[in-house]
């Protein structure tokens, strides 16, 4: 089951982003990072465009795909489409707790989970099963690895390589 995710709903949910916090996807992006490594899940965040984005933008964060909806477009018609256009459409797990998107994706064979929910999920669990704050649980070493790819990649891309 893979999870496509309803960036912006899910961080009203969350009680340590905010969604007046300029960085909010950024650190939304890392918690889902954490998240993928733990369980091993497939993960895809949709993000409405914002200000900065004007033409639709995905792309890869340490395992998770990171899509910005095209300018004229929601994160809710990125998500129907990708459900539409799925051959297995039961593969995917919605999670959003916008009431239409919830129905439509259901209709069209998807499972929804709320992001209330979903975000009780998130939290990293301690040895004796309480949740911890994430913020403070180190990251793995496949996180490390990604991360360090990431930036490798970025300084590649930047024209940065062999600068240190």
């Amino acid at each position: 089951m893979a999870l496509l995710i309803d960036g912006h709903n899910l961080i009203g949910q969350l009680p340590t982003i905010s969604l007046q916090d300029p960085d909010d996807e950024d650190a939304l992006i890392r918690l889902l990072a954490s998240y993928r490594a733990r369980t091993g899940k497939a993960v895809t965040v949709v993000f409405d465009s914002g200000v900065l984005f004007s033409l639709s933008e995905t792309r890869r964060y340490a395992g998770v795909q990171v899509v910005f909806a095209p300018r004229g477009s929601s994160a809710d018609a990125v998500i129907t489409n990708r459900v539409k256009k799925s051959r297995d459409r039961g593969h995917w797990l919605v999670v959003t707790s916008d009431r239409q998107l919830s129905e439509t994706v259901a209709r069209l064979g998807a499972r929804v989970q709320s992001a209330q929910e979903f975000a009780l999920e998130l939290a990293p669990r301690r040895p004796d099963g309480e949740s911890a704050d994430w913020r403070q649980v180190p990251p793995s070493p496949d996180e490390v690895d990604d991360w360090l790819n990431l930036f490798e990649r970025q300084k590649k891309e930047d024209g940065l390589a062999g600068t240190d």
